[in-house]
């Protein structure tokens, strides 16, 4: 007797009409016509099952607190962080713990069950540390969540932020972060890079920096990221985040630079809802869209996955934490059009996130964890195509949200057709 099976399911990578059989939040079987019974069953009806999304670079202690104290009117990187700069001695723990916890209930609802997300140390109290650490309990039945020390106003130039870092990674957060180029010179900002990774390689931890977050096409300081983690045997459990001056920089340079990150495994994040909205605020026309190489990157075997960053805060004022935005607007803007870049980009939003943030037990094989997503949508390029409605999302075996299908009657003379806006079903 299995626990749960959900029948007549697309797959990612392209098989269609396969049973998934869980037994204890396990997978335990995939194959077509599953005779076993179950206490549960789901059927999928030929739409897309998937391993849930995951959003590998967001900013959970700023989500929805847009317009405090003030709105960003010319939405620069710089105004967004002068406003956070503002609101931040404002916080308080029950208050970054509540957006916080309301953004995971969309995090669920959307199918997202793995979140990276940045919390600011540059604050004596470390209060927003220490609410993420409750949330990222709370929500562990439900989400992992992965915290990542970052110190928002600059590891050298603020005067506490190295003993602030510590305190937070010696209070549980999970991963070393950093902002090279917010220091004020470039060679501070090549110095806390060393220095950040340096405390990551004694604390065995990993490693995910705010890395050239700027027009600056001589804002080079993923290089220096990925000589450090060859120098320090990191391989494998470092990340360049934003990576946008990439998009500035000459061919030649980078010709150089991206063998170079693939020989020291560095993973890459794009963010493409804010990185095509902060970049290229001081051009005119032509103007720079700003984000990173993907289609480069990816073509040579760099493990490049993408982020929401954020969510209705100092520096993006919409959103909803759906990922399949994110993918939708990366194909887009990235021109990734072909069908096996589209299917890359699916990826870029699940498995290659999952990668990123070393998950355990994460995919749809047998003796993985059971966290499966139902999406009205036949494949992946369907479901980016839709941003396909989540039907039914499955947590350890488990069913933690529901939503109907969406469909629509039309009138037509004296006849009416239902639209299903999914698997491309009409009738």
């Amino acid at each position: 007797m299995l626990d749960l099976v959900v029948r007549g399911a697309n797959l990612p990578d392209g098989r269609n009409g396969y049973d998934i059989g869980v037994i204890g939040g396990k997978i335990v079987e995939i194959a077509p016509q599953l005779a076993a019974p179950a206490a549960r069953e789901i059927d999928a009806r030929g739409r897309l099952v998937t391993p849930p999304f995951v959003d590998s670079h967001f900013h959970m202690d700023a989500t929805l607190s847009v317009g405090r104290p003030r709105f960003n009117e010319s939405g620069t990187l710089l105004e967004g962080i002068a406003i956070w700069a503002e609101q931040k001695p404002l916080l308080t723990a029950e208050d970054v713990r509540e957006r916080a916890l309301e953004l995971c209930r969309w995090a669920i609802a959307r199918g997202n069950l793995a979140i990276r997300t940045h919390v600011d140390i540059c604050d004596d109290r470390l209060l927003a540390v220490d609410a993420l650490l409750d949330v990222r309990e709370t929500m562990a039945p439900y989400i992992d969540l992965q915290l990542v020390a970052f110190p928002q106003d600059g590891f050298l130039r603020d005067a506490s932020a190295r003993v602030n870092l510590l305190r937070a990674l010696d209070r549980g957060v999970d991963v070393v972060g950093g902002i090279p180029h917010f220091e004020r010179t470039m060679a501070d900002g090549a110095a806390s890079v060393r220095e950040l990774c340096e405390i990551a390689a004694k604390r065995g931890l990993l490693v995910d920096m705010h890395c050239d977050e700027t027009d600056d096409p001589l804002s080079r300081h993923v290089e220096t990221l990925a000589a450090e983690t060859m120098r320090l045997g990191l391989h494998g459990r470092v990340t360049g985040s934003h990576l946008t001056s990439m998009h500035s920089m000459d061919n030649y340079y980078v010709s150089k630079l991206l063998p170079l990150m693939l020989e020291a495994g560095v993973h890459a994040v794009a963010n493409p809802l804010i990185n095509i909205v902060i970049q290229g605020r001081h051009d005119t026309y032509p103007k720079r869209r700003g984000m990173t190489r993907v289609s480069e990157m990816a073509a040579i075997g760099i493990n490049v996955s993408f982020g929401h960053d954020c969510v209705m805060d100092p520096w993006y004022s919409l959103g909803s934490h759906d990922m399949l935005e994110v993918a939708h607007m990366a194909v887009h803007v990235g021109q990734l059009t072909g069908r096996e870049e589209m299917r890359g980009a699916f990826m870029s939003v699940t498995a290659n996130g999952a990668r990123t943030l070393g998950l355990a037990g994460y995919g749809l094989e047998v003796g993985k964890n059971a966290d499966l997503v139902v999406l009205q949508a036949a494949d992946p390029i369907e479901a980016i195509r839709l941003r396909a409605n989540r039907l039914c999302v499955i947590r350890r075996g488990n069913v933690i949200a529901e939503s109907p299908a969406v469909e629509s009657q039309i009138f037509i003379g004296d006849r009416a057709r239902r639209v299903d806006f999914g698997a491309g079903a009409q009738s």
